[in-house]
């Protein structure tokens, strides 16, 4: 094999992106500037994921408070057709010398 360095029309590596560590590294106005882009570019790309699931989630828990209110309401006005129940059979019971 041929030695990279000897052949005349070889391509230059391309650069990878390096970590940086700002507070270890001294960065220029520019480059804490362009930090700062990156980092608000992520940031907005998972709030609109986050959105969409808290969403869903507040929908969930609004539609299981609804259900535990409405489920309250039905057996509470149950509750008052069982009462009339036992007084209409109180009423039509054989009075007893115990009672």
């Amino acid at each position: 094999m041929a030695d990279k360095s000897s052949q005349g029309d070889a391509k230059p590596e391309a650069q990878f992106a390096k970590r940086i560590d700002p507070v270890k590294d001294e960065l220029t106005r520019e480059q804490f500037q362009f930090i700062r882009q990156v980092e608000l570019a992520q940031w907005k790309k998972r709030t609109e994921k986050l959105r969409g699931r808290n969403v869903a989630t507040g929908l969930a828990i609004g539609a299981v408070v609804l259900g535990i209110y409405g489920y309250t309401f039905y057996s509470v006005s149950q509750e008052k057709i069982m009462d009339e129940i036992d007084a209409e059979a109180k009423a039509r019971a054989p009075k007893t010398g115990a009672n």
